[in-house]
């Protein structure tokens, strides 16, 4: 195989779609084979497929609490999100998360990175840093930029809600562990939780 071209298979994977999409799209001209053999095996330019993905890609508007008591503020964060973009002229879609800022196994998360890896977006839309991930944004940001994905931050500052957040993040982390080391309806983890959930609240109210 010569550098820079991939068989048909391959190409088809990349973007997404089937060796027969790409057979229509030859016919139509939307892309076509960089060199086709005698017998028919059609190869494919990476750079032409690349430039397909990037041409269609959408901008991901990524919006993310912590609780369900919060979805008013997902519902927020999703149309300061929308109107912002929609501003810019910008072709959006929006992925929505439920979840702690430490939980790396989020659906959304997941579906987010699987996009960078494919470069299957032109940009990345977040209203606060904190909205990705707790710690390890910055890993994200790297995996972007190495993918020419644009990042954009609404807001720069931290959000009023750092505390907060952060002591329902350290709470999670904690309840899952004294879960596991107790049992979940154990006295002793009842007992844990109810006195980790008093000093939530009082970080909440200072």
């Amino acid at each position: 195989m010569e550098r820079g071209l991939v068989k048909i298979g391959i190409a088809a994977k990349m973007l997404g779609t089937t060796p027969g999409t790409l057979r229509k799209w030859e016919k139509t001209g939307e892309l076509l084979p960089f060199r086709k053999t005698t017998g028919g095996t059609r190869y494919y330019s990476v750079s032409d497929i690349l430039s397909l993905q990037t041409s269609d890609a959408p901008t991901i508007c990524y919006a993310r609490v912590s609780s369900h008591d919060q979805k008013d503020d997902l519902e927020r964060q999703q149309i300061m999100l929308e109107s912002y973009c929609a501003a810019k002229g910008w072709r959006t879609e929006t992925i929505k998360d439920l979840g702690s800022g430490m939980n790396y196994k989020k659906r959304g998360l997941n579906t987010l990175l699987e996009m960078i890896l494919r470069k299957q977006m032109n940009r990345l839309v977040i209203t606060h840093k904190d909205r990705l991930l707790r710690f390890g944004s910055e890993l994200v940001f790297a995996l972007c930029e190495l993918q020419g994905i644009e990042i954009v931050i609404i807001h720069k500052g931290e959000q009023p809600s750092f505390e907060e957040e952060l002591a329902k993040d350290v709470l999670e982390i904690i309840t899952v562990f004294s879960a596991r080391l107790y049992g979940s309806r154990s006295h002793k983890n009842k007992k844990l939780i109810d006195d980790l959930n008093r000093v939530a609240q009082n970080v909440e109210g200072a």
